[in-house]
């Protein structure tokens, strides 16, 4: 319905600032647990979308739509997971040097933009089922953004850069479990995706 889109277009552009934000920040550090955090809310990004166009567009169509979001939020994360895993894995064989505040600082401020978006997220969330998983999805991510800012401390602490992807290790093989599992879980609701109803005005009286 129409009072989902406002919150739900504020969360789209918070939550590009982070990723875009952290992107910047992970690169310029040479910070791949930062990175992967990015990426991790890229893929939050394009599912946020996703559900967006799906309130604003008629009801077949945005049954496809809600189905892209749902794989935006696993098997697409699931590959980006075994790739920043791999890149890991490289970094921490020929180790680079990481400038420790940059996961730190933007770590922090992931982590209260994450926050920001699951609060815009709440109210719609307790209505709408698709809304509700994002409303999950972006709460949790509140905790996965201090990913980096572990990594960042124990490089400024430690001096050790190898340390910042070990970080991005874990996480990486965290996220390649959760979203696995996540996927077997879902499969119906993944496949059928108008279970989870986006509550189009063309929806109105479908059981």
């Amino acid at each position: 319905m129409s009072h989902y889109r406002k919150p739900l277009a504020l969360a789209v552009v918070l939550n590009a600032a982070i990723s875009v934000g952290e992107a910047i920040g992970g690169v310029y550090a040479g910070s791949l647990s930062l990175v992967m955090d990015a990426i991790h809310n890229l893929s939050d990004e394009l599912a946020l979308v996703f559900l967006l166009l799906a309130l604003l567009i008629p009801r077949a169509p945005s049954r496809n739509l809600v189905r892209c979001a749902n794989f935006m939020n696993s098997a697409g994360l699931l590959a980006v997971s075994v790739l920043i895993a791999w890149q890991a894995v490289e970094r921490c064989v020929h180790a680079t040097p990481v400038l420790g505040a940059f996961p730190t600082v933007f770590g922090v401020a992931a982590a209260v933009g994450n926050w920001g978006v699951a609060r815009l997220l709440r109210e719609p969330s307790r209505q709408n089922a698709a809304m509700r998983l994002s409303y999950l999805h972006n709460l949790g991510d509140v905790y996965v953004s201090l990913a980096p800012v572990v990594a960042g401390l124990l490089v400024l602490f430690t001096g050790y850069a190898v340390l910042d992807p070990l970080v991005a290790l874990v996480v990486a093989i965290w996220f390649i479990a959760t979203t696995s599992r996540e996927v077997i879980g879902s499969r119906d609701e993944l496949i059928w995706p108008e279970r989870l109803v986006c509550d189009h005005p063309s929806n109105v009286g479908t059981p």
